[in-house]
């Protein structure tokens, strides 16, 4: 009777090689979707409302650029008293920071690779969310999360939070007019949800954001959303070490300006750590979704 043949060293690698990768997958997959909603991955559709060959397409599919571009994102956006008033105010930030970043998470990749019905539900959705949303600032200023100026506050603070990161991390070369291709190609989101004005090139979203820089503050309410979004507890104990790199990277990513107004220190002694760090992220997350 012949002996049963044993896997071969190589065979063994391989498999090994696929454990480790499918185990990374399905710990990223866990951070963005949540599963006691039933929640999926978005599956990439060929009706999605941008076409494969799109710069949105390309920047918005890389994982670590987006966790890092979000998180700096919500730091920037949170600067706006009528932004943290409204996460003050109308959400559980306190015990669900995480489900907020994911939920921006899904909405970027439902409207970016989802099917056209799917994501034209998700701005419908989102816009029936933000026209029940207003208040009272401390100093009696109304607000409404359906201002056009505000949105295009959030919506710039994500473009430019979300090109940056992939900039840094996956294409330094980017031309130009590639980075002006985005803003105007992505444009059509904020415009579905009201925005007013909205940037289609990086000279605009530039312009944008320093007209409302008068309008930024920080306070105690500030400091205290920023350090529960950078403080917060990372799901597992193999995932810390991964998300306190990703947070730093963000604070690295904001403009001088942000940092100093969250009194954050750039970190210039650890910054070439940060970003090597990072970099190895982008890529073992690169390789396993391959």
């Amino acid at each position: 009777m012949p002996r049963p043949s044993l896997p071969s060293h190589a065979g063994i690698g391989a498999a090994i090689t696929q454990g480790v990768r499918r185990g990374l997958v399905r710990q990223v997959r866990a951070v963005l979707n949540d599963t006691k909603k039933g929640e999926r991955p978005v599956m990439r559709s060929d009706n999605a409302l941008f076409d494969p060959g799109t710069v949105v397409w390309r920047v918005h599919g890389d994982v670590t650029t987006m966790m890092v571009g979000g998180v700096a994102a919500l730091l920037l956006q949170m600067l706006h008293p009528a932004v943290l008033a409204g996460v003050w105010d109308h959400s559980n930030f306190r015990t669900d920071m995480l489900g907020r970043l994911r939920r921006t998470a899904r909405f970027i990749a439902m409207t970016t690779y989802g099917g056209r019905d799917e994501a034209e539900a998700a701005i419908a959705r989102v816009r029936g969310i933000h026209g029940k949303v207003d208040g009272v600032l401390p100093d009696g200023t109304p607000y409404r999360a359906a201002d056009p100026k505000l949105l295009a506050w959030v919506h710039v603070s994500e473009a430019t939070s979300f090109l940056d990161a992939w900039i840094r991390y996956s294409e330094p070369g980017m031309s130009a007019a590639d980075q002006d291709r985005y803003f105007a190609e992505f444009a059509r989101i904020p415009e579905a949800l009201g925005a007013d004005p909205v940037p289609r090139s990086r000279a605009e979203a530039n312009a944008l954001i320093a007209a409302m820089r008068p309008e930024l503050t920080a306070d105690a309410r500030t400091r205290e959303v920023a350090a529960l979004v950078l403080k917060q507890p990372a799901r597992t104990l193999s995932s810390g070490p991964v998300q306190a790199i990703t947070f730093q990277a963000a604070v690295d990513l904001l403009p001088d300006w942000a940092r100093a107004m969250h009194g954050l220190s750039a970190p210039r002694l650890t910054r070439p750590l940060v970003r090597a760090g990072t970099f190895g992220i982008a890529r073992t997350l690169r390789w396993a979704f391959g």
